[in-house]
């Protein structure tokens, strides 16, 4: 099988890492359908260290990486096109990971070769671009033709959403809802230890609130809890915001130091997958202001450490939360005024249900859905035309 998506694998002293969340245990999942893969997507150079794609002992032994040299491949398309066409041709399987070019791209030559191919779609290309940058702006209504197009009839389609991506991209083919967060076992001394910690939250205690996410990209939306802590703190309220995630964070600084909260935001860095876990289990309330997503991995984290949870009307957010506690994208005072009935009575409430909500998303559950249909992508046998 060969795997498409646009996500850049750094590489740093012959090493690779990956800034997301394709890893190795999303690959070895593949390798358990299709024996071999090899991965085209983009190579990265940097300093900073993500994490390990390729581990040292070697666990992941048959993936291979075909790389595009971001620096590089502006200014050589037609040779980028030329090798995703001849990758198509000598691969049985395309699997293809969007929004991305190169998985249009890679469809565009599955179909004119005959080829078996099935599509994940895990995020919105409008939301994702129109959000960017001006020069998105413009290539936001391309990306998203060309991703509703190539959907509409594509064979076999994996969503990580049960109904915002389906609106947005239809699928006449066989399709599934199925999200590709991967939760550890859930415990029910998780929600006990978070009940606890609840209803001995003191007053003078400041309220820590939380999100994960990258910090230097605008459309995460941090911004917005910044000017809401501000606002709420010149009222008499005491939060502080713990930022998790990698990143240029100089923007979100100034931020907090344009609104006078420089010592309430406190920045933790990327951090691993386990101490994502202790932080999770250490702030109060979890956020996800972002102006675009797909179905947040790192919301459904949270809600699986039974925090309350605090969401934008983004993407496919308002499928996981509670609508009293959704807000309009980008509204700092709705952010306020759900920050303020957040109180401990809500909290404890809020802490059940989400806790109750990750548990549609159990490891076991979703690896025998994800298994099934993709092993019936695997044997179904393409009819030549």
């Amino acid at each position: 099988m060969i795997f498409f998506h646009s996500h850049k694998f750094i590489k740093k002293s012959g090493k690779y890492y990956t800034s997301g969340s394709l890893n190795n245990e999303v690959f070895q999942r593949y390798l358990n359908w299709f024996g071999e893969v090899t991965v085209f997507a983009n190579e990265l150079f940097a300093k900073e260290e993500h994490e390990r794609f390729i581990n040292e002992n070697n666990e992941v032994t048959n993936v291979k990486l075909d790389l595009v040299n971001t620096k590089k491949s502006y200014l050589n398309i037609m040779n980028i096109n030329k090798r995703i066409k001849q990758s198509v041709q000598n691969e049985n399987c395309i699997v293809v990971r969007m929004p991305s070019l190169y998985g249009i791209l890679a469809v565009r030559y599955a179909k004119k070769s005959n080829k078996k191919y099935l599509i994940e779609v895990v995020g919105c290309p409008w939301d994702a671009f129109w959000n960017h940058s001006l020069k998105g702006k413009v290539i936001a209504p391309f990306m998203w033709f060309l991703t509703k197009i190539t959907l509409k009839d594509a064979p076999y389609a994996v969503y990580v959403t049960e109904e915002f991506l389906q609106r947005r991209y239809p699928n006449k083919g066989k399709s599934i809802g199925c999200s590709d967060v991967v939760l550890p076992e859930l415990r029910e001394d998780t929600l006990e230890k978070r009940l606890e910690k609840i209803s001995l939250m003191e007053k003078k205690q400041p309220i820590i609130i939380g999100t994960t996410a990258a910090l230097n990209v605008r459309y995460k939306g941090q911004e917005f809890v910044i000017k809401a802590i501000s606002e709420l703190n010149k009222q008499g309220y005491n939060f502080e915001y713990h930022l998790a995630g990698g990143g240029d964070n100089n923007y979100l600084k100034s931020m907090a130091k344009e609104y006078d909260v420089a010592d309430k935001v406190i920045f933790l860095g990327a951090l691993s997958h386990k101490k994502v876990f202790d932080y999770l289990d250490n702030i109060n309330i979890y956020i996800q202001p972002s102006k675009q997503e797909g179905l947040p991995r790192a919301l459904i984290e949270a809600m699986s450490r039974a925090c309350p949870v605090l969401g934008s009307s983004t993407g496919g957010i308002p499928e996981l939360l509670n609508k009293e506690f959704i807000f309009n994208n980008g509204s700092v005072d709705e952010i306020c005024d759900l920050l303020k009935k957040m109180d401990k009575s809500s909290m404890l409430i809020e802490a059940k249900r989400s806790f109750s909500k990750a548990k549609e998303f159990d490891k076991v559950i979703l690896d025998e859905k994800r298994t099934d249909f993709y092993m019936e992508f695997v044997n179904y046998k393409k009819v030549d035309k």
